[in-house]
């Protein structure tokens, strides 16, 4: 009988690393991050267990689908992310077509393909949520309007004046790798801990995208410190790219974005707090005694201290 090859700790359900642990501590390259490991691991395993139904989570809690705070805060949080991995699916078409080998033309293809596929679960979990479907394009046309046009234009602006008008592939790859996966993905680790009891399918969707960006943040730290180490000369280059650019997102209103939602979830908490009984947010803290600010300082916490990590790890201690 043939023994079927093991799947890579980072693309398992059962035992892939949390996203702030995982996208601090992980490594991985583009040579063994290829096309032939996404079909295998990503889309032969990861995803097959979820089509197969071996992966599940219960529907959303009757709080979260009827009108109401909790629902909003979903609402507001999920096509915020639709928009975000839209907007990122597009700007890696640029890196794939300035890729500078084969490696890394396979590895950010995949990458492309499971941007594209985070914004069609996040879209439809809108409908699991109780958005009605011919009311999903709205509720995302209004956050564009909102929280997209505040935040995601002004970076998606910058990235695409990287990658599209100066064709810079690695400053590409720092972009998204530091300030768009690096402050992204620890919020969405806060999101997939927030929903665990109150909607488990939404932090599955969140768990399921979670594992895919902490490869994305270690191979792009593995492209930027492979570079460097071959070309130190680039460094002053990349290092003033990732200081504009963190500038820039001091500039931005993300902190009010996540107040808004944030809030949104207090409220709910305060009507619906019972269902969550003892669980803990972190160990030694329930998230019913956890308030807005609370969470907010230890999402802000954590993205610093990913980046901190990644950067250090990249070579570019010298941005932080």
């Amino acid at each position: 009988m043939t023994q079927l090859p093991a799947v890579p700790v980072e693309a398992d359900w059962d035992a892939a690393p949390g996203v702030l642990e995982g996208a601090r501590s992980l490594e991985l390259t583009p040579a063994t991050c290829n096309l032939p490991y996404w079909i295998e691991h990503v889309a032969g395993s990861m995803l097959r267990r979820l089509a197969d139904g071996t992966v599940r989570a219960d529907a959303p809690a009757e709080a979260v689908t009827r009108p109401g705070p909790l629902h909003d805060a979903l609402v507001d949080e999920f096509t915020f992310r639709t928009l975000a991995e839209e907007k990122a699916a597009r700007a890696l078409s640029f890196l794939v077509f300035h890729a500078p080998d084969n490696d890394c033309l396979e590895f950010f293809s995949t990458q492309l393909f499971d941007e594209a596929r985070h914004a069609r679960v996040f879209r439809e979990h809108l409908l699991k949520a109780g958005v009605p479907a011919d009311g999903v394009a709205g509720a995302i046309a209004r956050t564009a309007a909102s929280s997209g046009a505040a935040v995601l234009d002004p970076l998606e602006e910058f990235g695409l004046h990287v990658l599209r008008d100066q064709g810079d592939f690695y400053g590409g790859v720092l972009v998204l790798t530091v300030l768009v996966e690096g402050v992204l993905a620890p919020a969405a680790e806060l999101s997939e801990r927030k929903w665990k009891l109150l909607d488990p399918s939404a932090a599955l969707v969140e768990r399921g995208a979670n594992m895919d960006e902490i490869r994305h943040l270690a191979v792009g730290s593995a492209v930027i410190r492979d570079h460097l180490t071959r070309h130190p000369d680039q460094r002053p280059r990349l290092l003033s790219l990732i200081q504009e650019g963190r500038h820039l997102w001091e500039k931005l209103p993300m902190a009010e974005v996540l107040f808004r939602r944030e809030s949104l979830y207090q409220e709910g908490l305060a009507e619906h707090g019972h269902l969550l009984g003892d669980y803990e947010i972190w160990p030694g803290r329930r998230l019913v005694d956890t308030g807005v600010q609370e969470r907010m300082e230890a999402a802000e916490r954590w993205s610093r201290e990913t980046q901190e990590a990644r950067l250090t790890y990249m070579l570019l201690d010298g941005a932080l």
